[in-house]
């Protein structure tokens, strides 16, 4: 029987995570604790002598939730991050001068939220930052200079979404939500001119498309986006005529990633993203970067970082079976050297591959996912957790999960699974999940479980259904459509009433509501329909345990939600957990609190699933 990976090892704080090359490539910067709290450190580095260790020092000095992504301005000297207050995701953008190591809130405003819009190495002291401090359902531009630190107000906003500037730090794209759930994509020539639309996206597409930027000289732009076609291609849009050139698609799945030439803004890179990445050459000039980076590791490469000289990249390779690592790669002489992993203790321990598979829907759907077995155990009647990613509009990939190698360790078969409504898998794939939250989503599930049961991995009586936010909810319908499908559940801030849910959404999200009636439902005009997809509707329905945490500070999936659920168990006398954590918004950001749930629900799981346990 293998050694049990410690919870520490799995769920605490990465040793080293998120490398950044300062824009002159003299510095990396990363993530790392200190102090038990995650923050940014700064080393000097080069081609030639590599990373000055010994001389790394910590700049920013959190000591409560922790820095989990920061940037490097132009200027190679302030390192820009966002940080909340309780998980309430109300982002301060803050700064860092690594030569004075001055310290800015730079958007000190009660209750506003800050989004990174733009910054360019041509303006290398300013920043765009949208700020809701007019209207909380709308982010306003703002032109922030980081010599001075003052912001400047450029573009009001009318009721757009977002926002893409060109390589002048000009605004010249905005995305305007409507009605039927489509967006349109306005363009105007420059910040004097009207705004003009260039695109109207039909609904069908509105989960499909992402602009990517504005050319060099701002005549075209590039958009990964499913008009015209069944799954998400790159495409050039002329901005003048608005003709259409394909550069890149799949007829699969979607485009996932693009990379681009730092200077012309030429794709050189892009990502398709199936059951692992694949990658497809549009400049030929990379393809030997490409097949020298492949070399070095046999996860799936990902460019994180570059100089301004786009001489040295930095690249993460994810990998099922162990840490993520680090590699710094030169371009000159197409060689590689070895930064870090992000968590060196996992090596010491058996973790076990995310073997994709695939499955066929009741209705006729091709339904992917990745199983992770126990290892050194038989693949025949293994207690089971059917893992379910939140969004639901996002999907599960192949690399390191921690979740995944913590439930194979205690002797369960995780399985992981992109119902319909995940995105990667075309326009038609998840459009397919409209309207049917609580319904053809959750038969996708179902149809998992029984085709792990009829493979011969699965015990039937044993299987449990675990997630968080959309998986939350898919876990909570589990216990109360179907009880007789698992022997528990496990609920991670996850909506019990889809009406209240969307009813409570933050305010920033008040534009994209038009998206939530067409794809969930109308709270407004479909309140019944709702009530019957809610898992609150069933609460007497439940027959299994049930073990709940929540944040109180979370703005998408307020308390209320799991309270009223456990509020009706309650009454019902039905046998339950609730964990509660009052410094948490959607997630547990915090370690100790990571800690504290993982190690109720190991105990949960072990109690009802007959797995092993940390003591």
């Amino acid at each position: 029987m293998v050694e049990l990976i410690p919870r520490q090892v799995l769920f605490g704080n990465p040793e080293r995570v998120s490398p950044r090359l300062s824009p002159d490539g003299t510095q990396l910067a990363w993530i790392a604790p200190d102090n038990g709290v995650l923050n940014v450190w700064v080393a000097p580095a080069s081609p030639d002598s590599g990373v000055g260790w010994d001389q790394a020092r910590v700049v920013t000095s959190d000591t409560d939730r922790g820095i989990r992504s920061f940037s490097w301005a132009h200027d190679n000297r302030h390192l820009l991050y966002i940080q909340d207050a309780g998980g309430d995701e109300n982002w301060r953008l803050h700064d860092i001068d690594v030569q004075t190591m001055a310290h800015r809130d730079l958007t000190p405003y009660q209750g506003v939220q800050a989004q990174m819009i733009a910054m360019e190495r041509k303006f290398p002291t300013e920043v765009l930052v949208g700020l809701n401090r007019d209207n909380a359902e709308l982010h306003d531009v703002y032109r922030l200079d980081l010599v001075t630190g003052e912001l400047t107000k450029e573009v009001s906003n009318p009721g757009y979404i977002g926002w893409l500037a060109d390589a002048q730090m000009i605004v010249r794209a905005a995305f305007e939500p409507q009605p039927d759930g489509g967006i349109t994509m306005l363009v105007r020539d420059s910040a004097d001119d009207d705004w003009r639309v260039l695109l109207a996206l039909a609904s069908e597409d509105a989960l499909t498309t992402e602009p990517v930027g504005f050319s060099e000289d701002g005549k075209s732009m590039l958009v990964v986006t499913s008009m015209g076609a069944e799954t998400a291609r790159l495409v050039r849009i002329d901005l003048a005529t608005g003709s259409t050139d394909v550069l890149a698609g799949d007829a699969e799945a979607d485009i996932s990633a693009v990379h681009l030439h730092p200077d012309t803004r030429e794709p050189q890179i892009v990502t398709v993203l199936k059951d692992r990445s694949e990658y497809v050459v549009l400049d030929p000039s990379v393809a030997p970067d490409l097949a020298a980076i492949r070399a070095l590791h046999h996860g799936d490469p990902m460019i994180v970082s570059s100089d301004d000289a786009d001489s040295t990249w930095l690249v993460a390779f994810a990998n099922d079976s162990g840490p993520v690592q680090y590699f710094a790669y030169d371009r000159d002489s197409r060689r590689g050297s070895f930064l870090f992993e992000h968590q060196p203790s996992l090596s010491e321990y058996t973790l076990v591959a995310m073997e994709p598979f695939s499955y066929t829907s009741r209705d006729g759907l091709t339904i992917h996912g990745y199983a992770s077995f126990p290892p050194g155990a038989a693949r025949a009647g293994l207690p089971t957790v059917l893992n379910v990613h939140g969004g639901p509009w996002h999907r599960d990939t192949w690399g390191y999960f921690a979740e995944a190698q913590w439930l194979a360790n205690r002797g369960y078969l995780c399985v992981q699974v992109n119902y319909r409504g995940s995105t990667g898998y075309g326009k038609a794939f998840i459009n397919a999940g409209d309207r049917e939250w609580g319904a053809k989503m959750q038969d996708d599930l179902t149809d998992a479980v029984n085709h792990v049961v009829g493979q011969g991995w699965a015990d039937p009586q044993r299987v449990a259904i675990y997630g968080g936010s959309y998986g939350g909810y898919a876990a909570l319908v589990g216990a109360t459509f179907t009880p007789e499908m698992y022997c528990c559940a496990v609920d991670i801030v996850g909506p019990s009433n889809l009406k209240t849910l969307i009813e409570t959404i933050p305010p920033y999200w008040a534009p994209l509501r038009a998206q939530f009636n067409r794809r969930v439902g109308n709270p407004d005009t479909d309140a019944e329909f709702l009530w019957s997809r809610s898992p609150l509707s069933r609460a007497d329905k439940i027959s299994i345990p049930l073990l709940i945490a929540q944040g109180a500070n979370d703005p998408r999936v307020k308390q209320s939600e799991s309270e009223q659920i456990v509020a009706a168990m309650q009454a019902a006398g039905i046998e339950h957990e609730y964990m509660l954590f009052p410094d948490e918004g959607h997630g547990f950001a915090k370690p100790e609190n990571r800690m504290r749930f993982y190690a109720a629900a190991e105990k949960f799981l072990a109690h009802h699933l007959g797995g092993r346990a940390e003591d």
